[in-house]
């Protein structure tokens, strides 16, 4: 049981980060995550298509370094 607190704990300080990170998204827009090369964004008459592909990757490359060093 106490695995499944602490994987609890990880998932709640993961939830938290992405929420302030979306909050102050404005603040951070010199990222430039979801704009990246290598994200496919189709548009269309009325139609708007949009593959954060790269966004994704660099995304999964940060929490799994993240979860490696926790785990550690």
């Amino acid at each position: 049981m106490e695995q499944f607190g602490r994987l609890f704990i990880i998932v709640g300080v993961i939830f938290i980060v992405v929420g302030i990170i979306l909050t102050y998204s404005d603040a951070l827009s010199f990222l430039k995550l979801g704009r990246l090369p290598g994200d496919i964004a189709i548009k269309r008459d009325n139609i708007r298509i949009y593959f954060p592909i790269t966004t994704s990757i660099l995304l999964s490359a940060v929490l799994t370094l993240i979860l490696y060093l926790l785990r550690k």
